[in-house]
Order: structure tokens, then sequence, then C-alpha cells
């Protein structure tokens, strides 16, 4: 399929720099079906699903993966996205022109790394040297990865150490938010389980790779990057027994649904999954495990928006977005959400 599809305009006073606080006074779009859309906010979630559906979350803990260094005289910048191994991790390189195979970076604070070669996704290799964890290291001299929209209007602060962090935080590993969970409040999740919803968590590392542009024209000439996830046995059975019974899987974000997806096999079991995933979900796809998503607003052109055109139609999305842009709807990762309720 052609990319430019996928476009839009977006006012640049559109894009969030901040998230609502409280989390759930955000505001939520509903799209279900073939009933208008309707302006609700996060915190009407309850009234908007069944007694029976789960909620699914990503318990993905973003680290301070972005470090600001020096090679001699040139100024370094690194995010990482990737764990290699203990000591070693892909990173995305800014001036990485000045850094060859071998050459120390110093990161300050008693932090410095060693290059290596090159990977096929443009990234390079660091091996951290010293003995102390890498988490540390990144606590010491590592700030918040905030997306290339928000980071360029904006300097990180120590807000965003919370603000870019789900409650359901628990497993180090992401360097970007799944920010449809930014949303909620143990307020929101205690009255969702009260009417009856369901919630499960599994673990989707989101990778920095989910900024990058679609540069190809065609969608079957792009590359999607790979993150790394999990689903255990535990999880999986109660997912498959909620659906058997009748209920939704929603899932909060689209690293929830891809995971999903990666996971479920064409007779629509989810199956215990811990790999890697470069599940891209364009228009055609036919869905297997979700029947709806709780989702912020994405970038045009991007994996993300082809993913929700898949999910509810593209010229249904753009109808969507152009609601939203006109309702003044905040977007990307500090924006508002949408819920994405498909006719089945």
């Amino acid at each position: 399929m052609r990319v430019d599809l996928f476009d839009f305009d977006l006012p640049p006073d559109r894009i969030a720099l901040r998230p609502a606080s409280p989390r759930d006074s955000a505001r939520l779009l509903l799209v279900s079906g073939d009933a208008p859309f309707q302006d609700r906010i996060v915190r009407d979630l309850p009234d908007l699903l069944r007694a029976g559906d789960v909620l699914v979350f990503n318990d993905t803990k973003v680290i301070p993966a972005q470090l600001e260094g020096v090679r001699g005289q040139a100024k370094i910048g690194a995010t990482l996205h990737k764990r290699l191994g203990l000591r070693q991790w892909q990173a995305f390189l800014r001036n990485a022109k000045r850094v060859r195979d071998g050459d120390r970076i110093d990161f300050g604070n008693g932090v410095s790394a060693v290059a290596g070669p090159r990977d096929e996704e443009g990234g390079v290799t660091l091996r951290f040297e010293g003995d102390e964890p890498v988490e540390l290291l990144l606590e010491r001299a590592g700030r918040m990865p905030l997306p290339p929209y928000i980071a360029s209007k904006r300097p990180t602060d120590e807000r965003d150490r919370s603000d870019y962090q789900t409650m359901f935080a628990r497993e180090d590993g992401a360097v970007a938010a799944p920010t449809a969970a930014l949303h909620f409040t143990p307020e929101l999740m205690a009255a969702v389980e009260k009417v009856g919803i369901r919630t499960e968590t599994l673990t989707l590392h989101v990778g920095a790779g989910t900024f990058l542009p679609v540069k190809a024209e065609d969608t079957d000439d792009h590359r999607m990057h790979a993150e790394w996830g999990r689903i255990d046995q535990a999880t999986a059975d109660r997912l498959n027994a909620a659906r058997a019974a009748g209920g939704r899987l929603i899932a909060v974000g689209t690293t929830s649904l891809r995971l999903l997806e990666s996971a479920t096999g064409e007779d629509g079991i989810v199956r215990p999954f811990a790999d890697e995933t470069r599940i891209f979900i364009t228009p055609g796809y036919r869905f297997r495990a979700v029947d709806g998503l709780m989702t912020n607003f994405h970038l045009p052109k991007s994996t993300l928006f082809m993913l929700v055109s898949a999910l509810m139609g593209t010229e249904e999305m753009q109808s969507v977005y152009r609601h939203a842009i006109d309702g003044d709807y905040r977007f990307y990762s500090y924006g508002d959400s949408s819920l994405l309720l498909p006719k089945r």
C-alpha cells in the first residue's frame, strides 16, 4: 500500500508537551462500530466497556536511556534501544559519523562505553565499561528518552521521570513508554474492577525504533524494528478463558496489541510467547486476538497509524483524526486517548 494514504495535517499546537492532571482527566474519543463518535473522558471507561471484558496492559518500565557524552572533542548523543547482553546495548547515536569501532565515549559521572560495529538498523553496539549494572550507570548519567516531537520543543526535566512512566511499570527495558496506559490511576483501576472488567499484564519492551519514520513509499518495502516480548502460560490461559466466556480483549496501547497478535495462532488461541516480534500490521490484516484498542493519537504516515487503520478502516481513521483535530484533542505520547471498538 502507498504510505501517503496514511498522511494527514496536524497543527503543531496539538502536540501535548505535558500529560493531563490528573491522568484520568484526559479526553477519550469513543469510536464504536457504526455509531457516531462520542467525546468522553478517560475516567468514563467503566461505562464504555462490559463486565467480563479484559483490559490488557504492558508492564514494561522505561529506563533513562538517553545519554550525552564526548569522544575527544566531539559531542555524542546516544539513545539505547535494545539490550544485547549484560553490558552491551544497541544504540542510535547523534553525530555518529564521529564515532568508529573501538572508540571510547565518556558520558560523565563515571560512565563510559566503547563503540562496536554498526548494525543493520543503523545503530551502534555500546559496551559499557566497569562492573556496575548498566541500570545503575543509567540512573547516574541517563535521562528519560522523551519522543523527538516533545524533546525538540522543551528540555527533559525531573517531572518526566514520573510523568513518562505508567502505574504498571515493573519490568526494566523500554526506551519509550506504552503511552495509552499513562492515563490510568489507582482510582480508575478500582472503578474498572468494581464493574467486573478484568485486567491482565504482559511485557513488551518498547524500542526507540517506534519513533523512526517510514521512509519507504510503499508499505511492502518497510522493515519493522524488532522488540522483545513475553506472555506466560498462566496469562495466556486466563485470556483464552475470558474470551471463551464471551469477554472482549481490549489492548491498552499498540504495544499490547502487537504482542497479543504475535502470540496468537490462526485459531484465535493465545499461546505463551518469549521472543522478538517484528509484526507489521497494515490494512488487510485479520486480527486474531484483540476485540478493541485504547490508544493515543499517532504520527502521520507512522506504522501505528497504519495499525489503527487496519483495525477500523483507513477512511474511518482519517475521519476520526479530522474529528480529533477539529475538536482540539491533544496528540501523541502525552496527549488524549481513543477507544476503538470495531464492528464485528
